[in-house]
């Protein structure tokens, strides 16, 4: 299932069955797990390890050398999951030393064309990048977040599970759980509630998130006085929890 005008490193480790297309180069210390489809004219080098049941399409560069002055020809790694769409002229970087030495992509995202992800970033499953979306190094991408066509996000930025960003955003700080994001900077404009919905949370939890909602940004208290406010909410509603420890985590302090 190997093209024959592809160049493949006898090195490299690639499951039986998977297809890779005409002219795509795959570069020694690469795996590429069982089921996963690779177009044409793709380069993947390593480290680097793929899962199973990936598309990886064509013009698409993986795991190529992080963008930072302070590499030095370390052995970083570029890990990605299971069941990822990597759409065309896609770019995603190895990690650093300074950055934790990987660059890990999770499982089942669907990422599209000409995103770029840099090096150290960490992003989770079930996540959709719309065209043109960039990652700057050392960010962090949770489940289900969802960020719409060129998405810029500055490094060390955290983006919290089940939030949505809109089009043409720039992220400049910490986004929290459940957040519906959009400007630049990106600013809060409500909670995720269609995608929140769609993930199967209750009636009485979207009220409770919509209570905490506006508590972060109505009530003009301090963070530290929004957290003890907020304690209480999540003691008769869980899912409030999650977005009391993201806000204690933000180093980057959040997009208000």
């Amino acid at each position: 299932m190997i093209d024959v005008r592809a160049v493949v490193d006898p090195a490299a480790k690639i499951a039986d069955d998977v297809s890779i297309g005409p002219f795509s180069v795959i570069g020694a210390d690469v795996e590429i797990g069982s089921g996963t489809w690779v177009g044409p004219n793709v380069v993947i080098n390593g480290p680097c390890r793929i899962g199973r049941e990936n598309k990886i399409f064509q013009f698409a560069s993986v795991g190529e050398l992080p963008q930072d002055k302070k590499y030095a020809g370390e052995d970083t790694l570029l890990e990605i999951g299971d069941r990822n769409v990597i759409r065309e002229f896609c770019t995603l970087n190895r990690g650093t030393v300074q950055g934790g030495g990987a660059t890990t992509i999770g499982d089942d995202n669907w990422i599209m064309a000409y995103v770029h992800i840099a090096h150290d970033c960490r992003v989770g499953s079930q996540t959709i990048f719309a065209n043109n979306t960039t990652l700057a190094g050392h960010v962090t991408i949770e489940d289900y977040v969802i960020l719409g066509g060129a998405t810029l996000v500055h490094q060390f930025c955290r983006v919290g599970a089940h939030s949505f960003c809109g089009m043409g955003s720039a992220i400049a700080k910490d986004i929290p759980t459940y957040m519906m994001v959009a400007g630049q900077p990106a600013a809060p404009h409500g909670l995720n509630t269609e995608g929140l919905k769609r993930r199967g949370f209750s009636a009485e939890e979207i009220r409770e998130l919509r209570r905490a909602y506006k508590v972060i940004y109505r009530s003009g208290l301090r963070v530290v006085e929004v957290i003890e406010v907020l304690k209480p909410i999540a003691e008769r509603c869980a899912v409030v929890q999650p977005l009391i420890d993201f806000i204690e985590k933000s180093e980057r302090g959040i997009a208000r």
